[in-house]
């Protein structure tokens, strides 16, 4: 029976430390943070992210909700987000307001940069056609 050998720690004892029996492992603390690995988060995460900060931008608006697609290269991220809104309203204010949470949300949750926020609307609701008195009218 053959034992494999055994991995020693990297580096000098930390002071207040005991140190480890000759042959061990090193422990998760000895290993330094960025040879432990590294964290990928997929682009449908980061859509999902998009969408829920553009739900919440757009609280209130009736529609369906927001979607977005996105493409991340490294740690950038360009989103695009389709939306529904009413009409009339500030549609520059919202797209505005969309783009600002959008990056601020994948920013914050997802560690990526946002260079690029492309909002589509993809139809406007009339509240004159929510009442009956737009669509509904038939001509004599």
């Amino acid at each position: 029976m053959s034992t494999l050998p055994q991995a020693t720690p990297p580096g000098p004892t930390p002071p207040g430390r005991a140190a480890p029996p000759a042959g061990a492992r090193p422990t998760p603390a000895a290993v330094a943070a960025a040879d432990r690995g590294a964290i990928r988060v997929a682009d449908r995460v980061v859509a999902k992210i998009a969408a829920q900060a553009a739900r919440e931008a757009l609280a209130g608006n009736s529609g369906t909700p927001p979607h977005a697609t996105v493409t991340v290269h490294h740690d950038i991220a360009r989103v695009r987000v389709s939306i529904e809104l009413d009409y009339p309203s500030d549609l520059a204010a919202q797209c505005a307001a969309v783009r600002s949470r959008v990056v601020r949300r994948v920013e914050e949750y997802a560690n990526m940069s946002v260079p690029e926020v492309d909002v589509d609307i993809e139809h406007l609701h009339s509240s004159r056609g929510r009442t009956g008195a737009g669509r509904d009218r038939r001509l004599l």
